[in-house]
């Protein structure tokens, strides 16, 4: 799911793998440090991640993050 205003993007992203605060945190820090991303929000419960950025984000550069913090990229909500 995308949803876009007049200055922000925000999107949901499934991962899978994170089970707790510490998985949550390395997918934020991971994420937070894309070009454009100004909030992102781990669940590890719910295995999503809502990323707010000032423009859509590619989907490879979110796959590549979440990869790098060690867990599963399973697309857009």
């Amino acid at each position: 799911m995308t949803a876009e205003t007049e200055t922000q993007t925000t999107a949901v992203y499934r991962v899978t793998g994170m089970t707790c605060g510490h998985c949550e945190g390395a997918v934020t820090s991971e994420l937070t440090a894309l070009p454009g991303v100004t909030s992102v929000k781990a669940v590890a419960a719910a295995g999503e991640v809502t990323v707010v950025s000032a423009a859509p984000l590619a989907e490879d550069a979110v796959r590549a993050a979440v990869d790098e913090a060690g867990y599963t990229f399973a697309g857009q909500a």
